[in-house]
């Protein structure tokens, strides 16, 4: 009898040890796996139990929740729609979210650690629970400007404050309408969605920040400061001036834009090469410097650096272990070269910062429902690429390109700009892809701005960035230039 009771006592010790298992891995280790199961209908109606905080651009609300008749107490509505969809991202019912919705979700929702003490206060107090608002960096104004100044186009403007890293503005298109996906009906959300996904263009990507695209020419900024800073030539270094340039070790050959030298004579200086943006004499100067103080310069400007600002960036990508060829193609931003928008404007920043890169950021601050500070958000210096000459010279040249050179469509009368163009090739027969970046004014800067026209712009391989995106982004400089 007694061995037989201590069979059934090990049988039930043993079927509570697994009892025990089963409920902590349920109940700690599976806890964030479940809550964040599309199919947790008690999570659900729970996060629409929470006034949801807003999303504040210049102190008015491009996000926020207002009560409701349904089931569901609060609706997430998006007073401005697509004007900020790169931004906010959309929240849905069950369905995930994107973007700011989705990066702060803590403290939107009061669920992070730093409002336990409100969460629980309000419980006890019989308060509805409520999140935290967010106040980003955005400039209404140089919104708006730079979403009119795209139109129709495929493509991304972002503008960023050099001084700073304040992001102040951020547009990709094509767009979308969050309000669509946050209907309280989960069906019309899901097709909705799968709409969006079958869309030409990728609406729901922020281009600005997950568009990898060949800079092309944007990349002789890089080029350029690696010659003047890291191989110390000076901007009156020459090198042949050729209308071929063949690769070597291949049977392919580079030109200039034009088909022609760059400019007269038998050579070439940098400053002239820059201002012309030719082709030839940068794959000349990659060829002569080498690999290492190309991709040393491109990892100084953020090339290869993962970034939050705070959603994540797609990395920008200068490619190691090339060959002469690729070198050549490299310099002026061809080849395997890759980089979003925002890294791209970065370059125009650190040279209107004096040669110091700031993070780029797009949250100055997170308060409570209290209104008590949760969250600030002070400059900060990313990397220092170039000395303060090198930086001087970099914007005399680039001054130089809008005055007389290959940028002059971004012009403003009475105001010295500083910019680059770029034409991306992506492919035999396939269309360009455009790019503008720059500064104003140019002797003390306000803001740097990129601008990128996928698809060519609708011209094919007929077009240029100095004729579509330049004039996009004279349109942003000068509405921050008014306020």
């Amino acid at each position: 009898m007694t061995r037989e009771l201590k069979r059934v006592s090990i049988v039930v010790f043993l079927m509570f040890l697994a009892l025990f298992a089963s409920t902590t891995t349920i109940q700690f280790f599976q806890a964030d796996n479940l809550a964040g199961d599309a199919r947790n209908a008690r999570t659900i109606y729970a996060s629409y139990d929470t006034e949801r905080g807003a999303i504040l651009v210049g102190g008015q609300p491009v996000a926020e929740s207002v009560p409701t008749d349904d089931e569901y107490k609060y609706q997430r509505v998006y007073p401005q729609g697509p004007l900020y969809s790169a931004v906010t991202g959309y929240y849905t019912l069950g369905q995930g979210s994107s973007q700011i919705e989705q990066t702060l979700n803590d403290y939107l929702s009061g669920t992070s650690d730093s409002q336990f003490l409100d969460y629980l206060n309000r419980l006890v107090t019989g308060q509805n629970p409520q999140g935290a608002s967010v106040e980003l960096t955005i400039d209404p104004v140089v919104q708006q400007a730079a979403y009119d100044a795209l139109g129709s186009y495929q493509g991304a403007v972002v503008a960023i404050e050099p001084s700073t890293g304040r992001i102040l503005a951020m547009v990709s298109k094509p767009d979308f309408d969050p309000n669509t996906l946050a209907v309280h009906d989960t069906q019309a959300v899901l097709d909705t969605y799968d709409a969006l996904l079958a869309a030409p263009g990728d609406p729901l990507i922020n281009k600005t920040i997950n568009d990898l695209n060949p800079p092309g020419s944007t990349f002789k900024i890089v080029t350029t400061s690696a010659a003047l800073q890291n191989a110390n030539l000076p901007v009156d270094h020459t090198e042949p001036n050729l209308a071929r340039f063949p690769l070597p070790g291949s049977d392919r050959t580079v030109s200039n834009a034009g088909g022609g030298t760059c400019g007269g004579g038998d050579s070439v200086t940098i400053a002239t090469a820059f201002i012309l943006s030719c082709n030839i004499p940068m794959a000349e100067l990659g060829v002569e410097m080498g690999e290492q103080p190309l991709a040393d310069m491109a990892k100084a400007f953020g090339f290869g650096t993962e970034l939050t600002v705070p959603m994540d960036v797609s990395t920008s990508v200068y490619p190691r272990g090339l060959d002469d060829a690729q070198l050549a193609l490299s310099a002026f931003g061809q080849g395997s070269d890759v980089a979003t928008p925002l890294q791209i404007a970065m370059l125009s920043a650190a040279v209107a910062n004096g040669g110091k890169l700031m993070t780029p950021n797009l949250v100055d601050a997170i308060q409570a429902p209290d209104l008590s500070l949760l969250e600030s958000f002070e400059a900060k210096e990313l990397s220092t690429p170039l000395t303060s000459t090198t930086a001087s010279q970099l914007s005399d040249l680039m001054v130089q390109a809008v005055d007389n050179g290959a940028a002059t469509n971004a012009r403003i009368d009475g105001v010295s700009v500083a910019g680059k163009t770029g034409t991306a090739e992506n492919g035999e027969g396939d269309p360009y892809t455009l790019w503008f970046t720059g500064f104003a004014p140019a002797d003390n800067p306000r803001v740097a701005v990129a601008v990128v026209v996928e698809d060519g712009g609708g011209l094919g391989q007929s077009g240029s960035g100095n004729e579509l995106a330049a004039p996009i982004a004279k349109r942003v400089l000068e509405a921050v230039l008014s306020k």
